[in-house]
């Protein structure tokens, strides 16, 4: 920057200007082709421009409205929209005025639906650190004040208030992991179901095109809401003395809440019971008494088919937010505009992750046909320049994998094909990947495609007794490094020890090295100067000072200065939260260290940073307090 240059600064101030009228060009570009109409209604202005004077459905959401599938509520609200019903949506409704946005549409005449959004909302609005984030990368422009702590909550009782008669549907990231009793960070306590407070009728949990369908189904035979018991995949509470009949084959009865607020082993062998019965196939109901009522909370459906996977993302998307936020940026939709979504489900199981408890173990997979003609789209988009930013999923390399005897799977109830080994019976072929693949890198509007979701290397290095599955993943991996990497690929060995990555589940970290030495090998082999970027997490459960010690040491001795890394935030409905609000592991129930104070947390994330100045005293103090002043020779060699 040569910033003697007198017209330097007029030149970046040029730049910026050129920038954002090539912006507001792209989005007109991309809009001038459609009407307002090829969008659900947001208002009643917009469903007279529809003939319309009612609505089925009133879709609350805590998101911007982006009508793509990888926004939940656009997902349910086509779906809905193919099922015949008249759907609306009133994105981020202003909850602190005369509540004008939750009267504009009327009422619905068949009831209101309420999601806080694709993350849950405190986790969306504070940091590890409790403070309140600066921006929502959800909301037009980073607004950090568009939606309410406890989103469901807040939006639930607000209907029930204005309209006490009309039905409540929940669902979507916030309703499902806090549909049993849980733990809250924020409040740091144990918090009923979401149902209990929220009022809500139904509870939804999961991707909730089955269940919605189902229900749909059922209130078109006549049925209230209030009277379909037997849908899986769905939540409700009823009193004591009346809890339905099961249809399913099996019933589990958790310790009711009363019990766990007074017992945290309790809380902890519920969850195991929860986890285990999420990750089943054929899974039980479970019941749950809380005040004078009970929960139940119907089994999970089956993984959706190939062709029930497609349908949802063949569904008539504009793959555009609504006109209303035209010339207004919203960076989750920045993200994935140009990226594709090849799969559902993880069968990693991560300690840490919200994954599994929402999406499954089980991997749904879409065809090539429907993979290929969202690309197709993609390419038609005006202000594509023929770059993919993604082919993944929860994790990008679960592509059509699954049990290779189904049977065998119908049995199993672990929440990890692939920890602590990986299952004999898995299939981790990435043959039908690679054909994705290069059918896309094949197609003539396409320059790159680039893989920016997780990769988990340890199924790549993993050593099949079939040959064609071990080329798959060697060919797999110079794919990749070769051809779909931006400069950095980014893998996730979260820490070093192994002790605290057993409670993580997550492999050995030497695991990470072998995949480094190929990585490193690749690139040398091609010329290519990229980079392996790991991340790592600080304060996970099991994780001490001396842990975090090690870590400094073992990155310091490979010249690796992380800069991708995280102090570990409890979310609702995952192992590591489990173990740190109740101090045990639910499936030994054995003590476990945690880090709780902020004190304990800011001392282990420093660790991180060794090589900064400003970090020197206080890591050497907190060595010498306990006393390890071998690792400060190991850190700090030259003192």
């Amino acid at each position: 920057k040569n910033t003697k240059n007198p017209f330097y600064l007029p030149t970046i101030f040029s730049i910026f200007i050129a920038t954002i009228f090539q912006t507001l060009h792209t989005l007109h570009m991309n809009y001038e082709s459609l009407r307002l109409t090829d969008w659900l209604p947001t208002t009643k202005k917009e469903m007279k421009m529809r003939g319309w004077d009612y609505v089925d459905v009133i879709l609350f959401s805590g998101d911007a409205y982006i009508d793509h599938p990888a926004f939940g509520a656009a997902v349910i609200g086509r779906l809905l929209e193919k099922e015949g019903l008249r759907v609306a949506i009133v994105p981020q409704p202003n909850w602190r005025d005369d509540l004008r946005d939750f009267k504009k549409l009327g009422i619905p005449r068949l009831f209101f639906a309420i999601s806080a959004g694709a993350m849950d909302s405190m986790m969306n609005r504070y940091t590890a650190n409790k403070r309140l984030r600066s921006n929502d990368a959800y909301t037009p422009d980073e607004r950090p004040d568009m939606r309410p702590n406890r989103t469901t909550i807040v939006y639930a009782n607000i209907l029930k208030d204005l309209y006490p008669n009309v039905p409540i549907v929940i669902g979507g990231i916030e309703a499902s992991l806090r549909r049993i009793t849980h733990y809250d960070y924020w409040d740091d306590r144990l918090h009923k179901t979401i149902l209990a407070d929220s009022g809500a009728d139904l509870l939804i949990y999961g991707m909730g095109e089955q269940p919605l369908k189902q229900l749909v189904k059922e209130i078109k035979n006549g049925k209230r809401i209030n009277e379909v018991y037997d849908i899986p995949q769905t939540a409700f509470l009823v009193p004591k003395n009346s809890v339905p009949s099961s249809p399913f084959a099996e019933e589990k009865r958790l310790f009711s809440h009363e019990e766990c607020l007074y017992d945290k082993r309790k809380q902890a062998q519920n969850f195991r019971v929860v986890e285990e019965q999420s990750n089943r196939l054929y899974a039980a109901r479970l019941l749950q008494d809380v005040d004078d009522k009970t929960l139940v909370v119907n089994p999970p459906f089956l993984p959706m088919t190939e062709e029930e996977i497609d349908t949802s993302f063949d569904l008539p998307y504009t793959r555009l937010p609504h006109p209303k936020y035209k010339g207004k940026h919203i960076p989750a939709y920045e993200m994935i505009k140009f990226s594709v979504n090849l799969h559902r489900g993880c069968f990693g199981g991560c300690a840490f992750c919200t994954i599994s408890a929402h999406q499954g173990k089980f991997i749904a997979s879409r065809s090539k046909r429907s993979i290929l003609n969202e690309v197709k789209k993609i390419t038609e988009m005006p202000d594509f320049k023929g770059y993919i930013s993604d082919l993944g999923g929860p994790s990008a390399n679960m592509y059509r994998m699954g049990g290779k005897d189904h049977s065998l799977c119908e049995k199993c109830k672990k929440p990890s094909c692939i920890f602590p080994e990986i299952c004999s019976n898995l299939n981790t072929d990435h043959s039908a990947l690679l054909d994705i693949y290069h059918a896309i890198d094949a197609m003539p509007d396409i320059k790159k495609t680039f893989i920016g979701s997780g990769i988990r290397y340890d199924m790549l290095l993993h050593k099949s007794s079939d040959k064609q599955t071990n080329q798959a993943a060697e060919n797999y991996i110079e794919e990749v490094i070769v051809h779909h990497v931006s400069g950095r690929l980014k893998v996730a060995p979260e820490h070093t020890s192994d002790n605290v990555l057993r409670i993580m589940r997550k492999p050995s970290f030497n695991q990470f090295l072998q995949f480094k030495k190929i990585f490193d090998s690749i690139d040398k082999k091609y010329s290519l100067n990229q980079q392996l970027i790991p991340y790592f997490i600080s304060s996970h459960p099991g994780c001490t000072l001396t842990d975090m010690a090690e870590l400094a040491v073992t990155l310091k001795n490979l010249n690796i200065k992380p800069k991708q890394v995280q102090d570990f935030t409890p979310s609702p409905m995952t192992l590591a939260t489990e173990i740190y609000y109740t101090g045990y592991h639910p499936y030994t129930l054995e003590p476990v260290y945690c880090a709780r104070t902020k004190k304990e947390k800011n001392t282990q994330h420093r660790f991180f940073f060794w090589y900064r100045p400003s970090n020197r005293p206080a890591i050497i103090a907190e060595l010498k307090r306990i006393n390890r002043p071998d690792m400060i020779k190991k850190i700090y060699p030259k003192g």
